[in-house]
């Protein structure tokens, strides 16, 4: 500590005594000797074309090597994996078709489209069954634009909904969503698992029910529903956590089974057009039977009388109708459609009859016979419920981007083809079976009225087995793809460490698995078998399914009404609205379907973000919830000092540092319009001016300054503050503005100051504040612009074509990505072009690297073209000595008439001095020849050493090169841009006058032969990410 303590106290009296007296020239050799020599050997790796920046290139990347790690990045997906495999070889990546649309395909189509679309079709009639599904399908096609466009916002790693959710909204909602979700699918695996039981029991075997007859008795049936759902639970479990790779094979077998099942109904539609005659139901008036063999369907015969007629005592309905049979598949040639056309919704316990009629649909005695009854009251609402979780399933290609060749194209297209496939199946669906099967068959949910079979299989080709198998195999394939996600799901949640009570699931077992999420997904879903009925958990799990794809359209409403500068998906056809139209009809479905249900799932999700947010952990994702924050009042403040914000919210907050003239009027006022062009990221605006003087006695003039300041922007149209400053300097008044300026997380990040055209007129002053300024912005980790030839930047009224020519040097955070993106949002600069230069270092793959570098693009979700420079190594020119020697002879010109100005200060000061002294003869005449040959002799003297130093310092040498040769190239590449953006470089670490200037010089060397450039410095941040 001593050591640096006196390193700078020498320092500083150097420069001290370089300032009064300039006699230290010499020491300063020496010291310049030895720093350029250490420099030398420190950066000797440094490619010379590249020198001017080597302050840069010590702390921060070079192009090549920050694109190159970026490219090479792989985004990973945490899915099940056999742990006692051995390491597969690195897979070819997916495209649409098995990457997005076939699992998407796999896991929409599920249990509910074989065991209960028809009941859905034959109770709510055509047009309400069209209805109800065309809803669902909206719901998820709606939810699926939104889904897109948050995915294509940047690499969206594992976790699906709940991962886009909680980057989106925050911790909290993303917290409670999630475990909506998870909720949800453990749900849904119960549903395939009684699916699966039901399929089984009522259609392939039910000589295996141990609760006796469960056609006559409907609680015998959901017990046994629990007790083989409880075995078949277990069992699945375990195949779980020993065989994660047979699970992911069964896989490929159980989309098999649902497209050949699909194709089996389709092919069996049109093979069966004119009926079938294998299948008919016995009809009593106009009530449907069951257990009546199609042989003993008649008054006559004995069998149906001892079923009505107990004790000699016959049923009036019976005596009073007739007994026929009915053909149960008509085909649509047969016009059974218009019989299908108006719903049928009926209470429980109601008989399932044709039409509306009481007699027909109510039972007046205690007896029910043999007629099929209704086992739920149904009504429109409901139907959407039960048949909601057909629809689910659209988030299968979310979660394999890190398994996608082009996840940002294949994820809309392969999740929007889905859902518009599976749309078009379910539609038709409807529409086929209600022109195909009679209405009765259609409304018999477990096909009593034919013996127990299926109603979908019937009608397939060739045989019902295709579907019954078919369905039974894509049904368990579905529920243990549900218990092997979950669990999975669940871990991530907890070991994002927002939850503190899940941090036990958090631990994987010694083989990789989740055990502990496992164990305690099975008894969820155990609660969920225990339900035993389809109908009960179908509408349950539709409402947290409902809740996770409502918040889905509002973070993307969210994200676009904000405009934060990172929102850029790559999905273009999205809109605001249609996310607000897909999140109300998200909450609608939700209260029209079961209100209960939905406040439960409500207050689950509220429960949860409670005790996220006074309980979990904080976390910072960037997420629009905290970008809101930007525009409010106190609250938001408050908020905002908890920490800089994330990347993904980051936008420009500008200080704009204004130069008044003498008249107090703005000396540039195209910097704001250059402002206003900025502004379309939505960030905050002050601008301040600094006036130098007396606050006390210039009071006035600072409130005059003000006001022309607020008039200034005002007519430039720049929402925000403005302020003037009086201090004894500029330079200090200028660092005491960046350094206060703003209020807790109100402050801005970035600041514009203009160049100073006159630096080499005006002397010393002038280039000293410029980069004290500089120096500030970089200590206060602010980001600097510097436009140059800010008087031909166009108005904000106009429109310019043309290119926007970022040179990228070295990375410093991205802003000079981000700057023309925001840029281009501005009516101004829209119709310009971006193109994107870059220089190759020797040992630099240029081929590689453009390849790396519109990746990196690609992700960025920016488009631009893209050019590697290759500068070659070429001999530093005699030019670049000569212009290299007159600066350094221009600064040991100024700093002799430095030292004659003192001289002569020192001189007239000891005349006056005389003159008060002698007597007023005339004798103090004789001094002044005296005087003017000391000035004579002094300048003399100066020439001679700045004549005799011919050869130029190497170090200043090196730093021209680079100014020159970058400039030669980017002279002949943009001369014609319409802006040119580039790399400031740094100042000089060392507090010298000669290296001050000489920096100055790079900069106009640098950015010679160009109308209009804007030098940007970040602050060392990142402001632009690739990550959604």
């Amino acid at each position: 500590m001593q050591s640096n303590s006196a390193k700078d106290d020498s320092d500083e009296m150097e420069i001290i005594s370089s300032e009064h007296n300039g006699t230290v020239h010499d020491t300063k050799n020496e010291d310049s000797g030895d720093i350029h020599r250490a420099e030398e050997n420190q950066k000797s790796n440094i490619d010379p074309n590249l020198y001017l920046y080597d302050d840069d290139l010590a702390t921060r990347p070079h192009i090549s090597t920050f694109i190159s790690s970026i490219a090479n990045y792989e985004n990973t997906i945490p899915a099940a994996t056999d742990p006692d495999a051995k390491p597969p070889a690195p897979s070819a990546r997916m495209g649409t078709l098995i990457g997005v649309f076939l699992p998407c395909i796999q896991n929409i189509f599920g249990v509910i489209l074989f065991i209960r679309l028809t009941w859905v079709v034959g109770t709510a009639g055509a047009i309400c069954g069209f209805l109800i599904v065309l809803t669902c399908c909206c719901v998820t096609m709606l939810t699926a634009i939104s889904m897109s466009a948050i995915a294509t916002n940047g690499v969206v790693p594992a976790g699906g909904s709940y991962f886009m959710i909680s980057r989106s909204l925050g911790p909290e909602f993303g917290g409670a969503v999630g475990m909506l979700f998870y909720t949800g699918t453990t749900l849904a695996a119960a549903m395939y698992i009684v699916g699966a039981v039901e399929i089984v029991l009522t259609y392939m075997a039910p000589w295996a029910s141990i609760f006796g007859d469960f056609t006559k008795d409907a609680d015998a049936m959901y017990n046994n529903f629990r007790v083989y759902g409880t075995v078949l639970l277990i069992f699945m479990g375990l195949i779980v956590f020993v065989g994660v790779k047979f699970v992911n094979k069964f896989a490929t077998v159980a989309l098999a089974c649902v497209i050949l099942s699909i194709i089996a109904v389709y092919v069996g539609i049109f093979d069966n057009i004119h009926g079938n005659e294998k299948l008919y139901m016995c009809v009593l008036g106009k009530r449907l039977l069951k257990d009546i063999p199609i042989d003993n369907c008649t008054k006559d015969d004995s069998f149906m009388r001892d079923i009505y007629c107990p004790n000699n005592r016959c049923d009036d309905y019976y005596l009073n109708n007739n007994v026929s049979k009915v053909k149960g598949i008509k085909g649509l040639s047969s016009g059974v459609f218009y019989d299908n056309i108006f719903p049928s919704f009926l209470e429980k316990g109601q008989l399932i009859s044709y039409g509306h009629d009481s007699i027909d649909i109510e039972n007046i005695g205690n007896e029910s016979y043999n007629q099929i009854m209704a086992d739920i009251t149904t009504t429109f609402t409901l139907l959407i419920g039960i048949f909601f979780p057909s629809v689910t399933g659209i988030m299968a290609g979310s979660n394999r981007s890190g398994d996608l060749a082009d996840a940002q194209k294949s994820i809309p297209i392969g999740t929007i083809c889905a859902i518009l496939t599976t749309s078009t199946v379910y539609l038709s669906s409807v529409l086929f079976f209600a022109g195909t099967v009679d209405n009765l068959l259609l409304r018999d949910k477990f096909g009593q009225s034919i013996g127990g079979k299926l109603v979908v299989a019937n009608i397939a080709w060739p045989n019902q087995w295709v579907i019954l198998i078919g369905s039974f195999l894509s049904t368990l394939g579905a529920g243990l793809q549900s218990l092997t996600g979950a669990p999975r799901l669940l871990q991530a949640i907890a070991r994002d460490e927002i939850i503190p009570f899940l941090a036990p699931f958090a631990k994987s077992s010694k083989r990789g698995e989740p055990t502990r999420a496992l164990l305690l997904t099975i008894v969820i879903c155990q609660c969920g078998i225990l339900l035993g009925n389809v109908d009960l958990l179908a509408p349950l799990l539709s409402m947290f399914f409902l809740m996770c794809y409502g918040f889905v359209n509002l973070a993307c409403a969210v994200q676009t009404l904000l405009r934060t500068p990172n929102w850029r998906p790559r999905f273009k056809f999205y809109h605001w609205s249609l996310s607000l139209i897909g999140l109300t009809l998200c909450i609608s479905v939700m209260i029209m379907t079961s209100w209960y249900f939905a406040l439960l799932a409500m207050g689950m999700a509220v429960v949860i973000y409670k005790y996220i947010e006074y309980h979990g952990a904080e976390k910072e994702w960037g997420d629009g919830i905290r970008g809101m924050a930007l525009t409010a009042a106190r609250f938001s403040l408050l908020r905002l000092e908890e920490g800089p914000p994330h990347t993904k919210n980051w936008r420009p907050q500008i200080l704009v540092l204004s130069k008044l003239n003498d008249n107090l009027l703005p000396k540039y006022r195209k910097i704001f319009s250059f402002a206003t062009q900025l502004k379309a990221g939505k960030g905050l605006t002050i601008c301040v001016s600094v006036l130098k003087g007396d606050h006390t006695k210039i009071a006035n003039k600072a409130v005059d300054a003000k006001s022309t300041l607020r008039k200034y922007m005002t007519d430039e149209k720049v929402k925000g503050f403005c302020d003037i400053l009086v201090a004894q300097q500029i330079g200090e008044g200028l660092s005491s503005v960046i350094q206060t300026i703003g209020l807790g997380g109100m402050k801005p990040n970035t600041v514009i100051i203009g160049w100073p055209y006159s630096w080499r007129q005006e002397g010393r002053n002038s280039w000293r504040t410029f980069i004290q300024t500089v120096r500030t912005v970089a200590a206060c980790h602010m980001a600097l612009m510097v436009p140059k030839g800010i008087n031909f930047y166009p108005e904000s009224n106009h429109k310019i074509g043309g290119n926007i020519d970022i040179w990228w040097i070295v990375h410093d955070g991205g802003l000079l990505m981000l700057l023309p993106f925001l840029l281009k949002q501005h009516r101004t600069w829209r119709n310009c072009k971006l193109r994107i230069f870059t220089v190759a270092q020797i040992e630099d793959n240029s081929i590689q690297m453009k390849k790396d570098l519109k990746t990196f693009l690609y992700h960025l979700r920016i488009e631009a073209d893209v050019e590697v420079v290759e500068m070659n190594n070429s001999d530093i020119s005699a030019y670049t000595y000569e212009r290299t020697l007159m600066m350094e002879q221009r600064n040991q010109m100024l700093r002799a008439l430095g030292l004659n100005k003192k001289e002569n200060s020192k001189v007239e000061s000891h005349n006056d001095e005389k003159r008060n002294s002698i007597d007023s003869d005339g004798h103090e005449e004789t001094d002044a020849p005296e005087a003017t040959s000391k000035k004579d002799e002094s300048t003399e003297k100066a020439d001679s050493k700045f004549k005799s130093n011919v050869k130029p310092d190497e170090f200043n040498v090196r730093r021209m090169h680079t100014a020159i040769k970058l400039n030669e190239v980017i002279v002949e590449k943009s001369q014609d841009a319409q802006l040119v953006i580039m790399n400031l470089p740094g100042p000089p670490r060392e507090v010298k006058a000669e290296r001050e200037s000489n920096y100055m010089e790079f900069l106009e060397v640098l950015t010679e032969g160009l109308e209009k450039v804007l030098m940007v410095r970040g602050g060392g941040r990142e402001v632009i990410t690739i990550y959604s």
